[in-house]
């Protein structure tokens, strides 16, 4: 099992580090070839999110220098940021994968988003060749095993996003949005589920500003709605030549845009402050990058949010959701070691290929030698023999493959080894990874064939090497 997976998270690293290494949407597609394009890996995935950025690779050995790409592609201090990775492998990797998509390993536990956001980035992975034989079936395993904890626990149930954390945020300091007047920049997924959860939260009015305009008006159309059974309320697309103006009027900025640098400054924050006349003003910047530059926080009266600041918010989400969690982790468990079981039992069939090849060469050897002395055999007698020397056979090998079995699930290398020598299977195909030795067909006596002699491959420590592309 070759995975790594190497990354920072909401856990590890701080918001400033996160957003150094943030990649658009509009440079995921590049990004994951870059990662493609790193030596000894075979395949990889790039997921980046407003609390991660992980790279998920399989390697062929498992050398590849992935510090030095993100090192390299970033150009970033590695020294720096060595502290704020965390890498994981094997197992350790399946695992951590599988809580990523069933959201346990989410700054809100349990929201649904983060699934899509691993669906989107297995699909731009394998649009450019990246997911095969190896990462097909474990991302396809992490989208089962993340529906299977949302439907055998209740830590879906009410979901929330890290949006509808964020307008929580806004009513804990308001006390209430009725008759405040917000401002949402962003009309994505993200602006979306804001805007739903403003709305049921009373706001009295929603600004909704995007750089594309028409995004905007069709947010405000859907949502007017919902907002028109609050009283005097109303949903209305601003244009984003008009942003700056209609921000001055906002108690409440919600702001998750795409935008590689802030949108808003200090400058911008001093202009907002003049026209308010002491009324406070807060900005709750969800975006990463950041869209909010938090030197506006210096200005008085005016307030700046991060997603990191709404950690202590979800922390009451995830005390109300603790049993469903364990009861979720309970399943990731179990299907980790499913999954990580299949894995080394599929390990361990080149050598009960190569055992059973050379035990039916040994098998037809013997009966090509005793064939003179059966010459006077009916054909059911000669059956019949068959049949003995097959069954013979397949006792004596019972064992063995058992034994190869239990030492490819305990990852037992060193006794995969033995038994290769002691089984004189050191012409076939045996542990070489790259082992494409097909099972021997089995047929009458006169239709086989003589060994073909190749080279065992015994696993050694790793050493760095130029691996072949």
């Amino acid at each position: 099992m070759n995975f790594v997976l190497i990354g920072v998270n909401h856990k590890s690293a701080p918001l400033a580090v996160r957003e150094r290494l943030a990649i658009s949407p509009a440079r995921l597609q590049e990004a994951t070839q870059s990662l493609l394009g790193v030596p000894c890996v075979r395949e990889g995935m790039v997921l980046s999110t407003c609390n991660r950025v992980e790279f998920l690779t399989y390697q062929e050995p498992v050398q590849a220098d992935l510090l030095e790409f993100i090192q390299n592609y970033f150009a970033v201090d590695m020294t720096a940021l060595r502290p704020y990775l965390y890498e994981y492998r094997a197992s350790e990797a399946i695992r951590h994968l599988f809580r990523v998509a069933a959201s346990l390993d989410s700054l809100v536990v349990g929201e649904p988003q983060i699934l899509g956001q691993v669906k989107e980035s297995y699909t731009v992975a394998r649009s450019v060749g990246a997911v095969n034989s190896n990462l097909e079936p474990l991302l396809q395993r992490s989208f089962t095993v993340a529906r299977k904890v949302r439907n055998q626990t209740s830590i879906g149930v009410s979901a929330v996003s890290i949006a509808s954390v964020a307008v929580d945020l806004a009513r804990k300091i308001f006390g209430s949005l009725q008759g405040k007047t917000v401002l949402l920049v962003g009309a994505g997924k993200m602006g979306e589920l804001a805007a739903r959860s403003l709305a049921q939260q009373g706001a009295s009015t929603i600004y909704l500003c995007n750089r594309t305009d028409e995004r905007a008006e069709a947010l405000a159309q859907k949502f007017s709605g919902q907002l028109a059974g609050n009283g005097p309320s109303l949903a209305q697309p601003v244009p984003y030549a008009s942003l700056h103006e209609y921000a001055a009027m906002a108690d409440i900025i919600v702001t998750s845009t795409g935008a590689e640098t802030p949108i808003f400054n200090s400058t911008h924050a001093h202009a907002y402050a003049a026209r308010r006349k002491q009324r406070p003003m807060f900005f709750i910047d969800i975006a990463v990058p950041r869209d909010v530059d938090p030197e506006i926080n210096r200005v008085e009266g005016i307030f700046v949010y991060n997603i990191d600041d709404l950690q202590a918010v979800a922390v009451s989400n995830m005390a109300n959701r603790a049993k469903e969690a364990l009861d979720a982790e309970a399943i990731i468990r179990a299907e980790v070691h499913r999954y990580t079981e299949r894995m080394q039992t599929l390990d361990a069939v080149p050598s009960i290929v190569a055992l059973q090849q050379n035990l039916e060469e040994v098998r037809q050897n013997e009966l090509r030698r005793v064939a003179p002395r059966l010459a006077g055999l009916s054909s059911e007698q000669l059956q019949a023999v068959e049949q003995v020397t097959r069954a013979l056979v397949n006792k004596l090998q019972h064992a063995p493959i058992q034994a190869i079995k239990r030492a490819a699930r305990e990852g037992d290398r060193e006794t995969l080894a033995v038994i290769q020598t002691v089984l004189d299977m050191g012409s076939g195909p045996g542990l070489s990874e790259n082992a494409t030795a097909q099972p021997a067909q089995p047929g009458p006596v006169a239709q086989t064939s003589g060994a073909t002699e190749t080279t065992a491959s015994i696993p050694f420590a790793p050493v760095k090497v130029d691996c072949p592309q």
